[in-house]
């Protein structure tokens, strides 16, 4: 299975906080599924901790390969298909990540309740 990990699902895993699931959990140490971090994911916590918003030390590519998580880049395809979802909720990293998943074929795993709403999703509850 392909799962492609919100922000705060990476950050929950990779500071190894309690707030994930045990099912999420045993998912993403499964060696048969393939983990993704989204571009759009950096780029929100490069933006909200310069701002102050967010404690993240290092560098969070070294976190992804650390964690042996593939990265996806961002491609026009998805940049036009999340501009165009049928969803009003105006986070553009949230919206990337939906149109991503979409467009990949891979599960979204989160704990928000907002993407929750969405239909025609495949997503997976990461509390």
């Amino acid at each position: 299975m392909n799962l492609l990990l919100d922000t705060h699902v990476f950050l929950w895993w990779d500071s190894g906080a309690e707030q994930l699931g045990s099912g999420v959990r045993a998912a993403i140490a499964n060696p048969d599924n393939q983990i993704y971090i989204s571009a759009a994911s950096i780029w929100e916590i490069a933006i909200k901790s310069s701002k102050g918003k967010l404690h993240f030390t290092g560098s969070t590519s070294s976190a992804i390969e650390r964690n042996r998580f593939l990265p996806l880049s961002i491609s026009p395809r998805h940049a036009e298909i999340a501009g165009h979802l049928d969803w009003s909720h105006s986070d553009p990293f949230d919206r990337m990540l939906v149109a991503q998943s979409q467009a990949e074929g891979m599960v979204l795993v989160h704990a928000d309740g907002i993407i929750h709403d969405y239909k025609g999703l495949a997503q997976l509850w990461a509390r």
